[in-house]
């Protein structure tokens, strides 16, 4: 089977771009928007409406296989490809995977993606929400060439096993931190609540306001659940505050950690981005040390990386050096989804845990392809995208997730469960 076209729309993700180093050098909430200077190239405010571009490759037998390409809220940040609109990027799809792929056979998705992932555009790679949305476009055509679901091709082409069961699902609560969270615990989600502790006013100047939090969430699961056997994952992003407040005194980081996993028990609790220092090999030597260093105290939080953990490589430099506990693949940071396949796979392989991530600032397409990706990879944890309302991310990955479920059992006489 051929493509014979490939058709663009510009859309809208499910959250916005903020400015992060305006957010964290002094920007102020204002309502739903901030109010503040602007820092990071190529915006206009530091909150502006999130964009995507749809990605349709038209078959010969009239079938459409689609992607989004998207990118992260905090376009422009900690090393990552500038913002993306998509008045910018349509033309440059256009001018070069359009020509490419026109006429051209469905072969294998592993082949594909390779191609699309490496397309240059004056002498560099595309934009990573490009090679996101037209990888994501391969696996669809791939798929529905052979009459199979997206997860069957991946675990064919890459000899893993599908997932029998659901796999955990992490939910992002936004500034709503205490609202949102009732939700998750209604809904049962495996792992909550992100929080979004993303400056020292959440923060607190000395970490009390983290912690307070920490508390009254511990406390907030037994008055709400519904299930008394519900023993969720807290996992909480903390964007760096606390290298804000503790500089390079990661002892009593580790030790204030310490009061955190206190604070959660007997929940589990995950900290994401404890620093951000400025780059990759620096990041990878603290979240090394700090591991370490809780490993000699007994502090039993566990370390996620974030920042600075962008691509392929970067996912296996923080592996190879035990530089914290699991690493958030954020899909739409590492370009076509076959680097997002190969970074589960490779943190499963070496000892990492595989946090299947992205961003809410994605769309309910490419949410329903990394459900996919899930299912056929395993990873420990899967983010509830896009949005930060709850309910609408965690109903798109959980569906999707169900759907893959039911088919499987219902085609190849598997358990649904």
């Amino acid at each position: 089977m051929k493509i014979i076209d490939v058709i663009c729309s510009p859309g809208r993700s499910g959250f916005f771009f903020d400015d992060q180093m305006a957010i964290k050098t002094g920007a102020t909430a204002d309502g739903n928007t901030y109010a503040g200077k602007v820092v990071t190239a190529g915006f206009t405010s530091v909150r502006q409406p999130g964009e995507s571009i749809s990605v349709m490759f038209v078959l010969e037998d009239g079938q459409i296989a689609h992607g989004d390409c998207a990118a992260v809220q905090y376009s422009g940040a900690s090393g990552r490809d500038p913002l993306f609109l998509a008045k910018d990027f349509i033309p440059v799809i256009e001018r070069t995977v359009r020509p490419l792929l026109t006429g051209r056979k469905i072969t294998t998705f592993k082949e594909m993606a390779a191609e699309l992932d490496s397309i240059t555009d004056n002498g560099a790679l595309l934009h990573t929400a490009i090679r996101y949305g037209i990888t994501q476009a391969a696996l669809d055509a791939v798929a529905k060439s052979r009459g199979k679901l997206m997860a069957q091709i991946i675990a064919e082409e890459y000899g893993t096993t599908m997932a029998d069961a659901m796999i955990p699902i992490f939910t992002q609560s936004g500034d709503d931190r205490y609202l949102n969270t009732d939700k998750m615990i209604l809904k049962g989600a495996n792992v909550l609540p992100h929080a979004l502790f993303n400056n020292i006013e959440k923060a607190g100047k000395n970490g009390e306001k983290l912690l307070e939090y920490v508390q009254w969430l511990r406390n907030r699961i037994y008055q709400v659940q519904v299930d008394k056997n519900y023993t969720p994952t807290l996992h909480i992003d903390v964007y760096g505050m606390l290298g804000e407040i503790f500089g390079e005194d990661y002892d009593s980081m580790v030790d204030y950690m310490g009061q955190l996993e206190q604070a959660a028990a007997p929940f589990r609790l995950r900290i994401e981005g404890p620093v951000d220092v400025g780059s990759v090999a620096s990041q990878i030597a603290a979240l090394k040390h700090i591991r370490q260093l809780q490993d000699q105290k007994g502090v039993n939080v566990q370390i996620v990386a974030d920042e600075w953990c962008n691509t392929l490589q970067d996912v296996k430099g923080f592996t190879d050096n035990k530089a914290g506990h699991m690493a958030q693949i954020k899909t739409p940071d590492l370009g076509g989804i076959n680097n997002t396949i190969e970074a589960v796979l490779y943190c499963k392989a070496n000892g990492m845990g595989a946090y299947l991530g992205g961003t809410c600032n994605e769309t309910d397409r490419s949410a329903q392809i990394c459900a996919h990706i899930a299912m056929a990879t395993q990873p420990i944890q899967v983010l509830a995208k896009p949005g930060m309302g709850m309910d609408e991310g965690f109903m798109i990955v959980y569906n999707e997730m169900r759907r893959i479920l039911a088919i499987v059992a219902a085609t190849c006489g598997r358990p649904s469960s």
